[in-house]
Order: C-alpha cells, then sequence, then structure tokens
C-alpha cells in the first residue's frame, strides 16, 4: 500500500513526501567517506525543499562547517502551490522572522541561505540560515531558480515524484553534479539508462529498503505494516525508491563475487539456476540470468540481468549493452525478452569486461 501512495501522489500531483535525517546521512556520509573534500569549496543547492519539513536543510547546515561548505541555498514552494488538503497554518519559524507575511507566504515561494556567521558566535550552522521570499512560487522550472542551479556546483533533493521526469531534465541540462531520489522505475526510463550506460549517471548507496521512509503531512493515510509514527512524524515507507547521482562513491567500484557458470548449475542457491541450463532469448542473442549472484563469471557473451543488477553495477567489471524493457527496438533497446515464446521480466543487457 505504501507503494501505491506514491502511484496517487503522482497522479494527483500531491508531492509532500519528505526525507527522514537518517536516510540522508547514511546516503551523504558514504560520499563523504569515499572523498571527504566531495563538498569542500562546493555551493549546495536544495531545489524543492523545505526546512520545516523537510532534513536536506537542516543536515547540510548543521554540516556546513564540517563538510567545507563555500554556500548553501534551498528554495520551497509556496503553500498554496503544494495543494495539500489541509488548512493553511503558520509556524514558530515564520512568525519570528521580521518579514513574514501570512498573505504572502500563501503564494511566494522562499529562498534560504548560508554562507557566513549571522549571529558571531564564531560558528556557521542553521542558527545563521537566513531566509527570504521569492519572486515566484518556488517552481524549480522558474528563471529564478534556474538561476540558481546555474550558480550551484552541486544539486541534492527529494523532487516532487509527480515532476520526477521533468526535474531530471532540468538537472541534465544543467550538467551539474547531482543526487537525488527517485521511483525505481526511472531505471526503465531512456533518458535515465542512456546516462548509466554511458557512464555518466550511477545508482547512489541505497535503494528500496535502505530508505526506511517518508515524512507526510498529517493530511495523508498511514497504510501497509511499515507505515507508522515516529517522534510524532507521521512516516510512510516503501521499497520502490533509490539515490540517483552521478557523485562518486566507493560502493560502485567493489567487483561482484561470482561463480562460474558450472559451479553455478551445481551449487547455485536458486533452484531456477541449480541443475539447469542458462536459457538463451527468442529475439536476441543474450542467455537469461534471473538473478544477480547468479551471472556467471567466465561466460564471454551477452547477458540479461534483472534491472535492480545496477544497484551493484561496476563499471570496471561489466558493460552495458542496452536493455530489452520495453516494446522498442533501436541501438540500445532489444525489445521484451522471451524464452520459449513467454515474456520475461524487464533486463538489463550485459558483458564481462
Amino acid at each position: 500500500m505504501a507503494n501505491d501512495n506514491l502511484k496517487q501522489a503522482k497522479r494527483a500531483k500531491n508531492d509532500e513526501f519528505y526525507t527522514q535525517w537518517c536516510d540522508i546521512e547514511k546516503e551523504i556520509m558514504a560520499y563523504i567517506d569515499y572523498n571527504p573534500d566531495v563538498f569542500r569549496g562546493k555551493t549546495v543547492l536544495l531545489p524543492c525543499d523545505d526546512p520545516e519539513w523537510s532534513n536536506f536543510t537542516k543536515f547540510f547546515a548543521q554540516n556546513f562547517e564540517a563538510f567545507g561548505l563555500k554556500k548553501l541555498i534551498s528554495t520551497s514552494y509556496a503553500f498554496e502551490s503544494k495543494k495539500i488538503n489541509m488548512p493553511y497554518q503558520t509556524s514558530l519559524f515564520e512568525e519570528q522572522a521580521p518579514h513574514f507575511d501570512p498573505d504572502i507566504n500563501k503564494i511566494k515561494g522562499k529562498i534560504f541561505t548560508l554562507d557566513h556567521d549571522t549571529n558571531k558566535n564564531g560558528v556557521i550552522d542553521i542558527e545563521d540560515l537566513e531566509w527570504q521570499y521569492l519572486e515566484g512560487d518556488g517552481d524549480f522550472r522558474s528563471d529564478e531558480v534556474k538561476k540558481l542551479r546555474d550558480e550551484a556546483d552541486i544539486i541534492i533533493t527529494n523532487p516532487p515524484f509527480s515532476l520526477f521526469r521533468e526535474f531530471l531534465a532540468w538537472i541534465f541540462e544543467a550538467n551539474k553534479h547531482f543526487l537525488m531520489i527517485g521511483n525505481i522505475n526511472c531505471l526503465t526510463y531512456k533518458e535515465v539508462f542512456l546516462k548509466i550506460k554511458d557512464n555518466k549517471a550511477w545508482l547512489g548507496t541505497g535503494m528500496g529498503r535502505w530508505i526506511s521512509g517518508f515524512i507526510v503531512p498529517e493530511s495523508y493515510e498511514l497504510y501497509g505494516s511499515e507505515a507508522r509514527i515516529e517522534n510524532g512524524n507521521r512516516i510512510v515507507a516503501t521499497n520502490n525508491c533509490l539515490w540517483l547521482t552521478n557523485i562518486d562513491h566507493g560502493k560502485r567500484h567493489q567487483p561482484l563475487k561470482l561463480m562460474s557458470m558450472a559451479d553455478n548449475i551445481k551449487h547455485s542457491k536458486h533452484k531456477d539456476i541449480r541443475g539447469h541450463e542458462y536459457q538463451k532469448y527468442d529475439n536476441y542473442d543474450a542467455i537469461e540470468v534471473p538473478f544477480t549472484d547468479a551471472i556467471p563469471n567466465d561466460y564471454e557473451g551477452i547477458m540479461g540481468v534483472p534491472v535492480t543488477f545496477l544497484d551493484k553495477y561496476n563499471p570496471e567489471q561489466f558493460e552495458i549493452i542496452g536493455s530489452m524493457a520495453s516494446t522498442t527496438v533501436d541501438d540500445y533497446s532489444k525489445g521484451y525478452p522471451f524464452i520459449n515464446g513467454e515474456r520475461k521480466y524487464a533486463r538489463i543487457l550485459i558483458k564481462k569486461r
């Protein structure tokens, strides 16, 4: 049912799914561990964010000096543009600001910036965060937010689920480093797949249940066994999201430990593999490998592997040839995979380097 909530969000354009601090910290620290200077001297933009709900701005503001940031910018949507089915209420955060205007607040987005010690206490942190109203409602497609995008070195966010493809195009247009959350289905989008194939984008360090859930407003119903309330927050859990990025991390350089084809046939834990020959597709010269850990390390030809293989993809170990994930047949897409006339699940086509 949690996955249904995300589908409903796309249909209803209801996008108030906020990332938890623990998930942000777990992902970001993987990049820091790989390269301690990854954010040093950089301007980080957090579009589609809202520090009153989301944790991205809070996390980076609290780690501003530890990460060596040059500047932090985040933008939020105006209340009315969010289309939340609940009455508007001002927060203490807003009411304490001298320039707060409840009427303007409903229709204008906000910009939050952090780049110096405003309170003169010797530390740059969340207490130094400043904000003003934007000219528009905070839509990332507006000229003023595009200008902020062009100023930034790195763009990080959980974008509106209903506008994911538009946001992705917005990111790729800018040719910036980025880290964003998306639905696993995005891996079958041509624009995403070709970036991954060409080694211009890849998965982050976590997907599925690695992302523990999203904070949602009170107007959302909580469904499913993993939906819960923690520290007063309503949390919807899902197992169909991932991090997509072009920032390097250590996991993508770890080779998969695999057995030979003969050993897989003899010892595999999967009954579909053990005691059977690897099957070939009817419509493309490649073998079917239904499990990532069943990839034979001694096969020189092309293999069709699950889309989730990309979570363990090491570009030094394998080359991505194409995909079998749609009816399209062209240089990269080879149609859906068929064996003995039966259509199989979507596959990524790979070859050992």
